[in-house]
């Protein structure tokens, strides 16, 4: 065998959902659908240079047919080896629906209403135990069977706030051989958010994720605050002066920031197809020859719909000049309907929309269109369309939206950016920035967008453009493997023997 060939190492990402969703058809074969989302895009440029598994859960009854097809084995879906996990229906209930969300999702983006809710139960505990923990030591135990017969160096990079123990059962069979390095999508706030938790849960989250090499964030702030949250809570860690490394005993773990991004070459071809021409002719039905403030959301009480919706009353209040010459357009996606606090959340938005058209409606004249539904190519044409582009989530991991949006609009359109949101810290400097909580002031900053200079506009639409080419997805997926690699080759010239953190 090939010296190189053997020595390239094995990368398996672990996430929750997988990169393919399966579709059994009447003569019981399967058709592979393959996912749009950005994680799935950098695979593909990923796997174009290194040999690549993905581990991921079954999530529907077609998937799990599928599973059952192959015997629960690897598969190489279009040159992709997929391993789906088929577990059990009422564990993955209680992973997913009672501790992954909402509860670790609220504490990260610290939506819970403190005096009133959560409540940790019960049922609470018996989902952490049968549910979270149950399912990440099933993808362990998946992921240590693709390990043991690889015989190369292998990497491990496990996706977001749904594997967080995964690190540790890894550590506890495969020993230091592997690199693990989990990436964290979702905000990470500081100490004091994570007191919701009951002492040993939090603690087990905590060394579990300490038991990796190093941890990927979105942002630098997400990566102190990981760093202040285990020195604070766990005795035998300290950062040891240092805002981006936690020490386990004498080991150190880098937190690292890789800030994500958008497929830039994908987003481009999109924007020339001939189904995006028919949605921006749908939408130009809309707008006329109004100014268009967009905002395109999940129905996520984290976006932050509500204030926005305030803040464009405010606007038309303030400045009743714009009223009849703008037009509000919400492109929301439904998202985790099965969780009451999502319904209600839709509920209040569709009325706030409805008394907005209510009060400053005319007969040629709808203020706010809200439309609900999936069209990603919708989005991308009122993306192209949009004068002012709204993002003011109240905490957000990066919002993709900012991005997508910087780079296809052929308005020079304007951004106004939440300070809560990820990508302020790199768009910052070229959007209008607002506190998410000050519908005021928000609504100041979309007047100012609308009555900005055309030269100051064109300047900060290209310089947001320039920085979103600069930096795609799959430059974020590269760094942090070569970040593995390079760490690897420093282990192996140096040969640790590390402690796995305890619980």
């Amino acid at each position: 065998m090939d010296t190189n060939k053997r020595e390239r190492p094995l990368i398996i990402i672990a996430s929750n959902r997988g990169p393919f969703s399966f579709t059994q058809n009447e003569d019981k074969t399967f058709t592979a659908n393959r996912g749009e989302g950005g994680l799935v895009t950098a695979l593909w440029s990923l796997a174009e240079k290194h040999e690549v598994v993905w581990v991921a859960s079954a999530m529907d009854k077609d998937d799990r047919k599928w599973v059952q097809s192959v015997q629960g084995k690897v598969q190489n879906i279009e040159n992709i080896a997929l391993k789906l996990i088929a577990h059990n229906k009422n564990q993955y209930e209680k992973y997913y629906n009672t501790i992954a969300n909402p509860l670790l999702w609220f504490i990260q983006h610290q939506l819970w209403d403190i005096p009133r809710s959560p409540s940790i139960t019960l049922d609470t505990w018996s989902a952490w135990k049968n549910g979270y923990v149950a399912i990440n030591q099933s993808f362990a135990k998946a992921i240590i069977e693709i390990v043991k017969n690889a015989n190369r160096p292998t990497i491990i990079l496990p996706q977001d706030y749904h594997l967080y123990l995964l690190p540790k059962y890894l550590r506890q069979v495969l020993g230091w051989q592997v690199q693990i390095q989990p990436f964290i999508h979702i905000p990470w706030p500081g100490p004091d958010a994570w007191r919701i938790l009951p002492g040993s849960i939090r603690d087990e989250i905590l060394s579990g994720l300490l038991a990796s090499n190093r941890i990927g964030f979105q942002t630098r702030k997400d990566a102190f605050n990981f760093v202040q949250t285990c020195r604070f809570y766990l005795p035998n860690t300290s950062s040891r002066g240092t805002r981006d490394t936690i020490y386990v005993q004498d080991r150190p773990v880098k937190a690292i920031n890789y800030p994500i991004s958008v497929d830039v070459e994908k987003l481009s071809q999109l924007t020339e197809s001939t189904q995006n021409q028919l949605e921006k002719n749908q939408l130009m039905n809309i707008i006329g020859d109004r100014k268009l403030i967009l905002r395109v959301d999940r129905i996520e009480p984290s976006k932050n719909i509500l204030r926005g919706l305030a803040a464009y009353r405010s606007l038309l209040e303030q400045h009743p000049e714009h009223r009849g010459k703008v037009q509000m357009l919400a492109l929301l996606v439904p998202s985790r309907t099965g969780v009451d606090e999502y319904q209600s959340y839709l509920k209040e938005i569709m009325a706030e929309g409805g008394m907005i058209n209510a009060e400053f409606s005319d007969q040629l004249w709808e203020p706010v269109r809200i439309v609900v539904g999936h069209n990603y190519q919708r989005a991308i044409a009122a993306m192209q369309l949009y004068d002012v582009l709204v993002v003011n989530p109240i905490a957000d991991g990066m919002n993709l939206v900012a991005k997508e949006g910087a780079l296809v609009n052929q308005r020079d359109g304007v951004l106004v950016l939440s300070e809560h949101a990820g990508a302020f810290y790199e768009m910052g400097d070229y959007a209008l920035n607002v506190s998410p909580f000050d519908t005021y002031g928000t609504a100041e900053m979309i007047h100012n967008a609308l009555t900005m200079p055309q030269a100051e506009r064109q300047e900060r639409a290209e310089a947001l453009r320039a920085l979103v080419q600069k930096n795609d997805i799959k430059q974020w997926f590269d760094a942090q493997v070569e970040d593995v690699l390079q760490a690897s080759t420093k282990a192996d010239r140096k040969s640790p023997t590390p402690s796995t953190p305890s619980t």
